[in-house]
């Protein structure tokens, strides 16, 4: 939104696309955990949902996620645009329909497939602030997408055995750990090439710049010492880093805009 507004959007445009956002995600959040109830119920790391637990019945977890959404698209459509509020619950349809339902359960792409509803909240909070798409939002979408692949495989790493007891073909699962690595480290490199190319194309300056350099090149580092060493231990360690390389990067292209408008 910093970008796209070139400088501080309005607090109330902030406040209410944050809202808005939150809701969805937390509706998109409850619908997959009706769709995973019982594969939940498998897994270590999930056995102590609510829905598993039976603290929430599927049904008023059902409920409970269709009028997040609802709610969330009425108070995007009311406060930011209708177009920031069909993104959001498109990116919970997407996320429900074709991650949960299908592809989680059917492919190994999964998470690169799926991982595109996580990217929609880049094109939520440009076209908050401008009413329309263009180039650069996208290729904030591809950082996301791009992102989530060695994010999220490297905490699949971690839960390999939970992912096979529930029958849920993520990539540590079905390749080796060799094969997930190198796949770990083409998207890292991918990631990082986006990232810079983000600079031209977004109008970023020097600090925006420097600092896709540096972290993307501290996650290539991460991401080819998992390869050399190929441990849970690497993977967890490239995982925790990755939090804080989308966060910092971000934040960089944030504190870029400030310094270089005001």
């Amino acid at each position: 939104m910093v970008v796209a507004a070139r400088g501080l959007p309005s607090g109330w445009l902030v406040l209410t696309t944050l809202v808005g956002g939150s809701l969805a995600a937390g509706g998109a959040n409850a619908a997959n955990m009706y769709v995973d109830r019982d594969i939940d119920r498998v897994m270590h790391r999930t056995r102590d949902r609510p829905l598993v637990t039976g603290i929430v019945t599927p049904r008023a977890a059902l409920i409970f996620a269709a009028a997040l959404e609802v709610v969330a698209f009425a108070e995007l459509w009311r406060f930011v645009n209708l177009l920031s509020a069909v993104l959001a619950v498109s990116a919970t349809l997407f996320y429900v329909f074709v991650y949960s339902l299908w592809l989680k359960r059917t492919s190994s792409q999964n998470i690169v497939i799926g991982g595109a509803a996580g990217a929609v909240p880049t094109l939520v909070g440009w076209s908050a602030v401008t009413g329309h798409l263009a180039l650069a939002p996208f290729v904030l979408f591809a950082v996301i997408f791009v992102w989530t692949p060695p994010h999220f495989w490297a905490l699949a790493v971690r839960y390999r055995d939970d992912y096979a007891a529930a029958h849920v073909p993520m990539l540590p699962v079905v390749a080796s750990f060799t094969g997930t690595a190198r796949r770990i480290l083409a998207y890292t490199v991918a990631l990082w090439v986006v990232s810079v190319a983000f600079a031209p194309i977004g109008g970023m300056g020097a600090i925006y710049l420097g600092a896709a350099i540096v972290l993307g090149g501290v996650f290539v580092a991460y991401a080819v010492h998992l390869l050399r060493e190929s441990t849970a231990s690497a993977a967890m360690r490239l995982f925790g880093y990755s939090i804080s390389y989308v966060t910092l990067l971000f934040s960089a292209m944030a504190v870029d805009e400030l310094v270089r408008h005001h």
